[in-house]
């Protein structure tokens, strides 16, 4: 990724619906030359999609949490891939520090929110978790 590269991913993450003519005249290249580079950098999975943020509260019926995970041993990429693969979880992050992972999880009520965690804590791998609900966003 060059330079170029760099700029057009600044600006389609302050907004991805920005058109190829307003990203050109912003790049000061042709709109060809972006048209180009989105593909290639999609055909390079560098974008891997395009996505929507909705405010938290956008979305009352929802319980967002966020869970740290201490893995054991060297179990990291199987904790992973069973996590990736729970459907509750909507990000997951590799952490330094107390936490070697961070999981963003969203349930519909407590209840489904306590049978993701049942879910969680039975991943093999998994040596500690601590789950704290997510109240109020200020950002």
């Amino acid at each position: 990724m060059d330079d170029t590269d760099k700029k057009l991913i600044a600006l389609m993450r302050a907004d991805a619906r920005m058109s190829v003519a307003t990203l050109a005249a912003k790049l000061g290249v042709a709109r060809g030359t972006v048209t180009h580079r989105l593909r290639r950098l999609e055909d390079e999975q560098v974008i891997v999609g395009y996505t929507i943020k909705l405010r938290p509260e956008a979305e009352p019926d929802h319980i967002r949490a966020w869970m740290g995970v201490q893995v054991e041993g060297n179990q990291t990429h199987e904790v992973v891939a069973s996590l990736l693969g729970e459907p509750a979880a909507v990000a997951l992050h590799d952490t330094n520090g107390r936490w070697d992972l961070w999981a963003e999880l969203r349930a519909s009520s407590p209840a489904e929110l306590s049978k993701v965690l049942e879910r969680v804590r039975l991943i093999k791998g998994i040596r500690h978790t601590e789950t704290s609900i997510l109240l109020k966003s200020f950002r």
